[in-house]
């Protein structure tokens, strides 16, 4: 079952144009991150990455919109965050951060899984 959404964009309260998403998002949210999109876009990560920040932030407690650099508008995109501590565990999780390094400012999505916890072998009191 589809719910068919009637009304302009105003009385539906959805931004028409990126920018108005970005100044909406900007005056909601507190704390921003810039990620760059791969080459070859997020493909499976994005709604991985999506499914997240739903978990985390709760569905409107993040906003991402397109960030664009050099005049490209697909080239970056900007999360919105409520919290710095949630914005920290999505870098911490999903973006290339434990390198410190930005490329013109913006994380990069990490292309590999966090390293799983590893338990260590019991011990034995003699």
């Amino acid at each position: 079952m589809r719910a068919i959404l009637t009304g302009t964009n105003e009385e539906l309260k959805m931004p028409g144009s990126p920018r108005d998403m970005i100044v909406s998002a900007e005056r909601r949210f507190p704390v921003r991150i810039r990620i760059g999109v791969p080459s070859g876009g997020f493909g499976q990560r994005y709604a991985e990455m999506t499914a997240w920040l739903d978990e985390n932030c709760g569905a409107d407690g993040w906003a991402m919109t397109p960030s664009g650099m050099r005049g490209v508008l697909n080239d970056a995109v900007s999360i919105y965050f409520l919290d710095a501590t949630l914005a920290s565990a999505f870098v911490a999780r999903w973006c290339a951060g434990y390198k410190i390094e930005t490329s013109e400012g913006v994380f990069r999505v990490r292309t590999d899984e966090p390293a799983a916890r590893t338990t260590g072998r019991m011990h034995r009191t003699p």
